[in-house]
């Protein structure tokens, strides 16, 4: 007979102490403690989760099965959910190098809870508990990936993904063959506030807790019909995920945020869903309605080099032990792959270039109507040297002439309203190639202690490339260059240490050579000018409004001779206040700044810069400090007293005080809350602070 254990683990202090293996991990925003978690029924109860947390994951090794439930830190025990191991990278993976052989439950969204009940059923012979807090913060202005008639998809930057934890550059596969869908296993009430936390946590569990490279699926869509970008490498590039082992290679991993098993997605969660798959299906050329042998490599269902029939548009459960995605959204996806074939029509599928005797080549493809359709044979100087044509669903040419120019050869076949499908024949076409967006700062003005010293040179790429990043003199000289290095697709940062180099005008330039293409080459121009150094304000902001509190802010420079020099307040470029006008000698320098313009006059609440333009042997050299005008306190609302809910208008320190007890707390504008006291809360009385010194009315209970 299973045995059944059962544990209950209550909120200890919050103290982030030194724990045993592993310990605390910390990924940008979220929190991450693991635990082993005793077996035997006295070490049980003794267990505590070290933090409050809002996500959970489970290890265990054996044959059984955990199940388990968390209390809310808003009170109520939530439902009974079994610890599901749904994703695991491919055998012959370096990832599956890295994960134990433990069966690695997937990261679930509790909310915030405060106690978790375990249950073992079989063999379990050992339990491991990840606890994660992942912080709902202000979500960053929104970028949106452009790319040609895709749906719009939410970037790794707007969930704030922690890069400086991802492991490995990403892995492509020659080709992508379909579609996986998955649920992530979580309560479906979550916020939308609350995604971008979601998300953090899903990766730092990924990547700290199973030792993958970066999060595990490719997309997720939430319940309010958002999608996501997941594993960098390129929203339209074949990027080997770590979501279904044996799988991985050759297919999109697509993850809904929440459970599925009893009730379906939303509406707007299932037409985000049909609008990824329509458009990335389509970017590879696949028919969403078709069948497919995939070899598996190796899994505890399929063991490796097993050829196993899939949908095009499959379920978790196809390809593993899983009850993933979910009854009923496994239910759903026939009807779903057919909304998918129906969307963003035309279409061509399956094309393909096959050599035949005679050194002939035969180009197919399949077209979702009836059509006219042209295949187009290129040289390797972008000539055309064959066209074919015909009408209907069934593209079929075969070109003899392939000895009559040499290799290699680009190809194309084309429908009105189609994407285009395009290949190479004994070679690959140079790619096109991209390098945009490049930033350096204008002005470095290096001090004595090294600050200031960076130069921070941002870009992005368009294809993969070699990139080189120098620093050159007037003269045109080399000065300084970073070690070259093949970089992905996506933005990219190198930093250029200039310290040791003499002041002067210098030129930052990217140089990107992509595999078989042309290089490409953009410059910015940098000042090095240590005449004034450490230009800084006594604060970022400021609320002239004569109540004694961060009144006026304080400008400090040191100057290393005697230059004339302005001190401005600027908006947009016009000149508000003018500080300094003058000749000053060397030395620390200070100004003040009341919040007045030119006439006295008190400016409006925005977002102001201090612009310190001093003229030396570099010609005239600026530098820019943003400082914000605020007189506005922040509206603090206390949401629920005994769950100790609150609200912010804006990002503020809070002073909160709960029976008594005094605690100071950073938080970010919107709803948040803070664990209740065993005993309950008698007492709540607080106030929030923002960062120009403006102090909310106090809000209490009873």
């Amino acid at each position: 007979m299973a045995r059944c254990e059962v544990v209950s683990v209550r909120l200890a202090a919050l103290v982030l102490a030194a724990l045993a293996l592993p310990a605390a991990a910390r990924a940008g925003d979220v929190t991450m403690i693991a635990r082993d978690v005793p077996l035997g029924p006295r070490a049980l109860a003794a267990v505590q989760p070290p933090i409050r947390f809002d996500m959970v994951g489970l290890h265990w090794q054996g044959s059984g099965s955990v199940r388990f439930r968390t209390h809310r830190l808003a009170g109520g025990w939530s439902p009974w959910t079994a610890a599901d191991a749904d994703a695991l990278p491919d055998a012959r993976s370096p990832e599956r190098a890295r994960t134990r052989l433990w069966h690695d439950g997937a990261p679930v969204w509790t909310g915030g809870s405060d106690r978790i009940q375990l249950r073992t059923s079989g063999t379990v012979t050992r339990l491991r508990a990840y606890y994660l807090w992942s912080r709902t913060g202000k979500q960053p202005p929104v970028r949106r990936v452009a790319v040609a008639g895709q749906p719009t998809i939410l970037t790794r930057f707007d969930w704030q993904a922690n890069e400086k934890i991802v492991r490995a550059r990403p892995q492509y596969a020659p080709a992508l063959r379909l579609a996986i869908v998955h649920h992530t296993v979580n309560a479906n009430g979550y916020t939308r506030a609350q995604v971008p936390a979601i998300l953090r946590g899903i990766e730092t569990y990924h990547v700290l807790g199973n030792g993958w490279n970066d999060i595990g699926y490719n997309f997720l869509v939430d319940r309010f019909g958002q999608i996501w970008e997941g594993r960098a490498g390129g929203i339209d590039r074949n990027v080997i995920g770590a979501h279904s082992a044996g799988f991985n290679t050759g297919s999109v991993g697509v993850a809904l945020i929440g459970t599925y098993q009893n009730v379906g997605p939303t509406p707007a969660q299932t037409a985000a869903l049909v609008k990824l798959l329509a458009w990335r299906l389509d970017v590879a050329h696949v028919d969403p309605l078709s069948f497919l042998r995939f070899t598996s490599l190796g899994n505890s269902k399929w063991p490796r080099g097993t050829p196993v029939l899939l949908r095009a548009i499959s379920g978790h459960r196809d390809t593993y032990f899983t009850e993933c995605p979910g009854q009923k959204l496994y239910d759903e996806l026939p009807a779903i792959a057919k909304q998918v074939a129906r969307t963003g029509l035309p279409k061509i599928y399956a094309p393909a270039a096959k050599a035949v005797p005679a050194e002939a080549v035969r180009f197919t493809a399949t077209l979702s109507a009836p059509a006219p359709w042209t295949v187009t044979v290129t040289d390797r100087t972008g000539t055309t040297v064959a066209t074919g044509k015909g009408t209907g669903t069934k593209v079929d040419w075969t070109w003899n002439g392939a000895t009559t120019a040499p290799a290699p050869y680009g190809w194309t076949i084309q429908a009105p309203g189609a994407r285009s499908a395009t290949g190479s024949l004994g070679g690959s076409p140079p790619p096109a190639s991209t390098l945009t967006g490049l930033s350096a700062p204008a002005v470095l003005a290096p001090a004595a202690d090294g600050s200031g010293a960076t130069a921070q040179v941002g870009f992005a790429l368009g294809v993969e490339a070699q990139v080189s990043v120098k620093l050159l003199d007037v003269a045109g000289r080399t000065v300084l260059s970073a070690p070259p290095a093949l970089l992905e697709p996506g933005p990219q940062q190198v930093a250029l240490a200039v310290g040791a180099l003499p002041d002067g005008r210098y030129r930052v330039v990217v140089s990107a050579q992509p595999t078989g293409g042309k290089p490409v080459t953009a410059s910015a121009g940098l000042v090095v000018d240590r005449t004034a150094t450490g230009f800084a304000a006594s604060s970022p902001a400021l609320s002239p409004n004569g109540d004694g509190v961060q009144d006026s802010v304080s400008f400090s420079f040191a100057l290393a001779a005697s230059v004339p020099l302005r001190l401005e307040l600027q908006q947009n470029g016009v000149v508000v206040a003018t500080l300094l006008n003058a000749t000053l000698g060397p030395g620390p320098q200070v100004a003040q700044w009341n919040g007045t313009d030119v006439s006295g006059t008190p400016v409006p609440d925005g977002t102001y810069q201090a612009v310190l333009t001093v003229t030396d042997a570099q010609g005239v050299v600026a530098q820019t400090l943003p400082v914000v005008v605020d007189t506005t306190p922040p509206q603090l609302t206390l949401l629920d007293a005994t769950g100790l809910r609150f609200s912010l208008s804006e990002p503020a320190t809070v002073t909160l005080l709960v029976n008594g007890a005094r605690e100071l707390k950073v938080e970010p504008a919107g709803a948040w809350h803070v664990p209740a006291p065993k005993a309950g809360v008698q007492t709540v009385s607080a106030t929030a602070t923002d960062a120009a010194g403006n102090v909310s009315p106090a809000v209490s209970f009873p």
